[in-house]
């Protein structure tokens, strides 16, 4: 019964992993570097924090890349 709950956890997270992943593709970013990504993000999340305008202004933005997506 453990082994199946591990097992399940490792799939879900490997799922989620790979769903972050296309993030990075769907911005743009697939031939960066992972220095400059993990910076670009580190930033991101430093700038979101207790910054209720910068949030609601990259959400729009990204709403507005998932809302692309049928083009």
């Amino acid at each position: 019964m453990a082994r199946t709950m591990t097992s399940d956890a490792r799939k879900k997270d490997t799922r989620e992993k790979i769903e972050l992943g296309g993030l990075i593709v769907k911005a743009g970013l697939r031939y960066e570097k992972r220095t400059l990504l993990l910076g670009a993000l580190i930033d991101a999340a430093r700038r979101i924090k207790g910054d209720d305008g910068e949030r609601s202004r990259l959400t729009a933005i990204g709403v507005e890349a998932f809302g692309n997506d049928d083009q």
